[in-house]
């Protein structure tokens, strides 16, 4: 039977409203700068509140213009917050909802990854997490319809989550999307200092980062092992942390937007 994994955070972390929800996003989608370079194959972009870190997830979505015509599947990979898991979760929903209407799980892309031994389904990693739903909102308002393949990771090696993104890369119709916030409650130079090591490492394919670094160190790692594979060129797009935004400077949480492409 067909299942919708409701949204659990809209009207929290982004509103509720479609009209409001679709200005805010093209909002931050209109204000990234213009792109450089042919659009990306893959990007990491933040996951809080809208008002804390959406600025920066538009840079990185800004960025995958040029594609949206192309783009038709979407895999979206994220931590998990709520949910202690060993390996990768599909949520076994057919569709996911938010205020801007339904996006299609993809079986054949759902169908690839549980394959490999790392993928289970596991709808309660999917029920209340944020990590993935977040940036649903500015892929609709980017690409209209799509199909997506979306993975909830937990305690998995870098090398276990390239696996699944070999296994569902496929070519200029798929993009990767990476779901991760930096560095959590330091004050704002601090902050500055380790999100600036964080970056460094992430442009030089530096697959080793851990959870103090990066929430999402898990897909970011993985995405950093195949980029090393196939000689992807990483670059930063969006730097700041939530009292850049709207945060109190005292206890910061850092966001990166970065962008992958198959060219220099």
């Amino acid at each position: 039977m067909a299942t919708v994994r409701p949204p659990a955070v809209s009207g929290l972390f982004y509103p509720d409203d479609p009209r409001e929800l679709t200005a805010m996003v093209e909002g931050f989608l209109h204000a990234g700068p213009p792109a450089g370079r042919p659009a990306p194959k893959a990007v990491i972009a933040p996951h809080a509140g809208y008002i804390y870190s959406g600025p920066i997830a538009g840079s990185a979505f800004h960025a995958l213009a040029a594609a949206a015509d192309t783009i038709e599947r979407v895999v979206l990979l994220g931590p998990s917050h709520f949910v202690p898991i060993r390996g990768l979760a599909l949520p076994g929903d057919s569709r996911f909802a938010t205020p801007l209407g339904e996006v299609r799980v993809e079986p054949e892309g759902a169908g690839a990854a549980l394959r490999l031994p790392q993928v289970r389904v596991i709808p309660e990693a999917h029920a209340r997490e944020h990590s993935l739903e977040v940036e649903l909102p500015f892929l609709q308002a980017l690409l209209g319809e799509f199909d997506l393949v979306p993975l909830v990771a937990g305690e998995a090696t870098g090398e276990e989550v390239a696996e699944v993104l070999e296994r569902l890369w496929g070519g200029p119709e798929t993009l990767i999307v990476i779901s991760s916030d930096l560095s959590h409650y330091l004050g704002y130079d601090a902050a500055q200092r380790a999100d600036r090591d964080t970056a460094d490492r992430i442009l030089a394919l530096d697959g080793t980062l851990h959870s103090r670094q990066a929430c999402g160190a898990v897909p970011v790692n993985g995405l950093l092992e195949v980029a090393r594979r196939r000689g992807l060129i990483p670059e930063l797009l969006d730097l700041r942390n939530s009292a850049d935004t709207a945060g109190d400077p005292s206890r910061v949480v850092g966001y990166g937007a970065f962008a992958f492409h198959d060219h220099g």
